[in-house]
């Protein structure tokens, strides 16, 4: 058996309304959001572990764009990557023929730090309408049970960088590459399990349909969206606050960090 962990990196569309201190006027640029892709893969990181946990093999690739040909400026700063690196990687479909090929064996359990790059793992294969029979349906959500090893609050997951931090994992590449941050979940995922960890079974016709991001008639009204936002902190926002701002905003309505409320727990009056 083999346990894959793998991490991703996305690119995105987005809207940037910038306005002109001579003429007061707003020029829009917009990269249209496709709601049957919100999120294209555009690096993924994989290592390869058999059931001592010892690295077998190790993948790291770049994705060229397809989708979001223009790199959003919030993906660009958070992981330092250019369109011009991208543009030198693989295809999504050779990309995919060689994962595939990277998790072959009798058994494979896809390792992850939250679920939602399985999600999006499916959605880049159904957009490009390839057989996702390939990719293995067990897995472990080793973000979950870090937080839960290291007593996170109820429905409070822990971040890769802080519970590598807390197992004392040395810090030696940045995160938000996607090889660094599947080595990091790896050593993090060998801190906590000891042998047969327990696995789940993602469901692909479970995941929620995603929410239509742009429709004919409406559109995100941004620039009151941040005036709003000022004023409920009473200054200036910051450039990366927009952005973080509109990313949130964006990734929200897609569902995908939606999680189910334990009917037993009744609310507190």
């Amino acid at each position: 058996m083999n346990y894959i962990v793998f991490d991703l990196e996305f690119n995105q569309g987005y809207n940037f309304t910038k306005e002109t201190k001579e003429t007061k006027e707003t020029k829009e640029t917009k990269s249209a959001i496709d709601p049957k892709c919100p999120f294209e893969i555009i690096q993924i990181g994989a290592i390869k572990l058999n059931d001592n946990f010892e690295t077998i093999s190790t993948l790291d690739m770049f994705v060229k764009p397809e989708i979001y040909t223009t790199l959003n400026p919030f993906v660009k700063r958070l992981t330092g990557l250019t369109i011009d690196e991208l543009n030198t990687g693989k295809s999504f479909k050779e990309m995919y023929e060689i994962f595939s090929n990277f998790i072959t064996s009798d058994r494979s359990v896809l390792c992850v730090w939250g679920v939602a790059d399985i999600t999006e793992l499916f959605r880049n294969i159904a957009y490009y309408e390839l057989d996702s029979t390939i990719v293995p349906l067990e897995y472990i959500n080793i973000q979950s049970y870090a937080s839960k090893k290291l007593s996170c609050e109820k429905g409070i997951n822990i971040g890769l960088s802080n519970a590598a931090k807390l197992l004392d994992i040395p810090i030696e590449s940045q995160f938000h590459d996607a090889l660094n941050d599947a080595y990091y979940t790896a050593e993090v995922f060998k801190k906590i399990y000891t042998k047969n960890p327990e696995t789940s079974i993602y469901n692909p016709s479970k995941r929620k349909r995603v929410a239509r991001l742009n429709t004919e008639n409406y559109k995100t009204d941004f620039p009151n969206l941040m005036k709003q936002f000022g004023k409920m902190f009473e200054r200036e926002l910051t450039v990366d606050e927009k952005s973080i701002i509109k990313l949130a905003y964006i990734m929200g309505k897609t569902n995908q960090f939606q999680i189910k409320i334990d009917s037993e727990v009744k609310p507190k009056k």
